[in-house]
């Protein structure tokens, strides 16, 4: 959930009928004028309930999102939910759904209509403890919507204006107020300046946004200032006519804070309108400086367009974004075609983000790995849109194969596969033409398909690549083309053949001095001799020889991800060979890799490897990695990410630990850990780690407090997923009992979640088997 950086004010009726509506209705949508407050609302609501639904609140803003066919991708994305399986992410969310109780809340829907209420109508259909929250410009028009229109604040009539007190509790004028308070700390009106603002808010039909706006110009502009402008400027309201529509009310007060900022200020809003989802400085002045604006000036401007509320300063990890209300946005975009300036700008807003997933691509195999993925993963949207302007736009299409092209070690690393082959179809079929870049774009759609299990389309794709390289004499797509040709051969058990391609591929990636074929390379081929593991001919020390020299390459350069399954691969053929203490330190050590670049995948085998070496002698502990690592191969799609030849060794681990007593109850509590928490509890005592979530304390550092026998009784239940008013049930308690037992166990062992409480269990449990 987003975290909300100024108040809410009023709706309290509003919030009630809402969480009412949720109660009765499975799909709500929240309906009115942009700028009306619906998010807010929506956000508001969602708070209030989250304790009802024990899988969390989850919201997915689509205001960035244009194209329909990828809504279920950014939903899958929004819950974490990666795509390695050759089902839709359709499929892979009702997966996921079918057994979760959750609220969904998707913000901004109006532009995607019949796309929501398609997946809406399909999720509810197979997922039963699943609600859905919507906020949209129109109603979904689907079956079993509950619409619930959210009005404008409640503004005072100036031909009956209250008294100064219960002024005070109009909510509008309070909005006015708090807001007008936040940019003027001293701003303390009296009884005359609050009827002044009253007429400003009945002026502005009681628009939060539009009251918003008006109130940040209190710095510059008494109130009474503000009223005449008001009467000046919005011609549309002069007699108070309430057959004006809203929305026109809205573009008055937008028209105005255009009117406030000055020309540049203006240029700079229109042109910055071509960004989706937040932008950086870098962006701004690489694609709108230039046409009156020096690039040295954008970043005063900026700051001025911040001051202004027009833009929001959102705090990154290594960079100040920028965002903008989608209604300022939107107003900013019709300002743009007003100049002729629209397809220059999106031209270097294309060439922008073409450039950066070539550096992305370019840097992949160094220390800028890990935060050249949190770019991409940041900046997403507005790739989206520049991909989207090169397949639309004709003369575009080379480049937007290119790029779909250079962004193949994000869709893999990222688990974006599916939507790395619907850029690669899209692409390929508007750019036919015979370049080296549509061989390179063939070998990617080969690895694509046959990562989604489609062996067929794979090898139609590589056979094309090959015969289009040979003819264009390119030889690194032949290399690749050899390659994946390989894994599709190891994927399906052949592993001599697949070894004999892998070897052929590794010479040609050395002779063309391809060092991130080679290393990635070196993986595939140590892995493909782990999987055949022939004592005859010394598979495992040659894997391992094959890893050492990966890892050496990897480290010297600073690269994480090929390292990371390097070391997995070394485990696991250290554990093949039962030198199980070596094989636990390469494993962590991939896990702690991994985790850093939130590669699912990576987590998923290194927790199933962990799970393994456990599996007789601390089967508890062996259980909970199980459990953790099946609820990763659930949000995947793939156990064991589709490699077959391990799912014997899975199967043989694991009916050794579910003889054990307890297996079912442990398991269950390894399903319920997030990855974070999964990566923590496998690390144990042997790692203290930074996450990006708060976790639980490890097993072996579980704090040293004691809880009753009645708070370790909540304690199971809560582990089990039960909210407060099932334990009250269970137990036979009032619900505030088992509310007090929950807060209490939580402030004596330190912690803020229910989950954090949950896992603890799990390792207390944990302590107990081992």
């Amino acid at each position: 959930m987003p975290v909300e950086v100024s108040s809410f004010v009023g709706r309290r009726d509003e919030l009630l009928q809402v969480q009412r509506d949720l109660t009765a209705f499975r799909l709500v949508t929240l309906t009115g004028l942009g700028g009306v407050g619906k998010t807010r609302l929506a956000l508001q609501v969602a708070e209030k309930v989250r304790r009802v639904f024990p899988d969390g609140v989850w919201f997915v803003e689509l205001a960035a999102l244009g194209d329909p066919a990828l809504l279920e991708q950014t939903v899958a994305d929004a819950l974490g939910v990666r795509d390695y399986s050759a089902r839709s992410p359709l499929a892979a969310l009702a997966g996921v759904l079918a057994a979760k109780r959750l609220l969904l809340v998707l913000d901004n829907c109006e532009h995607l209509r019949d796309a929501c209420a398609r997946l809406a109508a399909e999720l509810l259909a197979v997922a039963p403890g699943l609600r859905i929250l919507a906020t949209s410009r129109h109603t979904l028009c689907t079956t079993g919507e509950r619409v619930f229109q959210v009005p404008p604040l409640p503004a005072p009539d100036p031909d009956h204006m209250p008294g100064p007190e219960e002024l005070c509790r109009v909510e509008s004028v309070r909005l006015f107020v708090e807001r007008a308070a936040a940019v003027l700390p001293d701003f303390e009106p009296d009884a005359a300046t609050r009827a002044t603002i009253a007429r400003i808010c009945h002026r502005l039909d009681g628009l939060p946004l539009a009251v918003e706006l008006a109130a940040t110009r209190i710095r510059v502009l008494a109130p009474e200032q503000i009223l005449r402008r008001l009467d000046d400027r919005f011609r549309l309201l002069v007699g108070g006519s309430r057959s004006v529509p809203r929305h026109q009310t809205l573009r008055a007060s937008i028209d105005w804070t255009f009117a406030q900022c000055t020309v540049l200020e203006r240029i700079l809003w229109a042109r910055v309108s071509v960004f989706a989802d937040g932008f950086d400085l870098d962006a701004a002045e690489a694609v709108c400086a230039g046409g009156g604006i020096e690039r040295s000036s954008v970043i005063d401007l900026m700051a001025a367009l911040v001051d202004k509320s027009i833009l929001t300063e959102v705090g990154r990890r290594r960079s100040v974004h920028y965002r903008m209300l989608e209604t300022l946005r939107l107003y900013g975009r019709e300002m743009l075609r007003g100049t002729g300036e629209e397809p220059g700008l999106s031209r270097r807003h294309r060439d922008y983000y073409h450039g950066l997933v070539a550096r992305v691509e370019a840097g992949w195999l160094g220390p800028d790995q890990v935060a050249g993925c949190e770019r991409l993963r940041l900046d997403h949207a507005n790739v989206r849109i520049a991909l989207d302007f090169c397949l639309t736009e004709p003369g575009e299409h080379q480049v937007g194969l290119a790029m779909v092209a250079a962004l193949w070690t994000y869709w893999i690393a990222c688990g974006a596969v599916s939507e790395g082959h619907h850029w690669l179809t899209h692409a390929l079929a508007l750019a036919p033409e015979p370049t080296p870049i549509r061989a390179k774009a063939l070998w990617i759609a080969g690895w694509a398909a046959q990562t989604r299990g489609d062996f067929t389309g794979a090898a139609a794709a590589l056979r094309e690549c090959r015969v289009l390289a040979e003819q264009l004499q390119y030889e690194a797509a032949l290399a690749y083309s050899v390659r994946y040709a390989a894994c599709a051969a190891m994927a399906q058990g052949d592993h001599s053949g697949a070894l004999t391609l892998f070897e052929d591929a590794l010479t040609r990636h050395r002779v063309l001095g391809d060092k991130v074929g080679v290393v990635s390379l070196l993986v595939m081929l140590a892995f493909c001799y782990c999987l055949r593991s022939d004592a005859a001919h010394g598979d495992l020390d040659h894997a391992k020889a094959l890893c050492d020299e990966c890892v050496e390459r990897c480290s010297a350069v600073g690269e994480s991800w090929c390292r990371s399954y390097a070391l997995y691969v070394h485990g696991l053929a250290l554990w093949k060979q039962n030198e199980y203490g070596a094989a636990r330190t390469k494993v962590t050590e991939s896990l702690r890799l991994s985790h850093a670049l939130n590669d699912l995948v990576g987590i998923g085998r290194s927790l199933e490897l962990l799970a393994w070496m456990d599996a007789g002698h601390r089967c508890g502990r062996a259980a909970r990695l199980f459990g953790a690592a099946a609820a990763i191969w659930h949000t995947v799609g793939v156990p064991l990410a589709g490699i077959t030849s391990l799912l014997s060794d899975r199967e043989n681990a694991e009916q050794r630990v579910r003889r054990a007593q307890g297996f079912h109850t442990a398991f269950r509590d390894g399903e319920k850990l997030s990855p974070d928490q999964a990566v923590a509890y496998a690390l144990g005592d042997n790692e203290t780690i930074t996450t990006r979530a708060s976790l639980p304390a490890p097993a072996s550092r579980a704090p040293a407090v004691t809880l009753t026998r009645r708070e370790l009784q909540v304690a199971e239940l809560v582990a089990e997923g039960l909210s407060n008013k099932e334990i009250a049930a269970r137990l036979v308690i009032a619900q505030r009992t088992a509310e007090g037992h929950v807060e209490r166990s939580l402030a004596k062992l330190g912690f803020s979640k229910r989950a954090q409480l949950a896992a603890w269990m799990a390792g207390r449990r944990g302590n107990r088997d081992q």
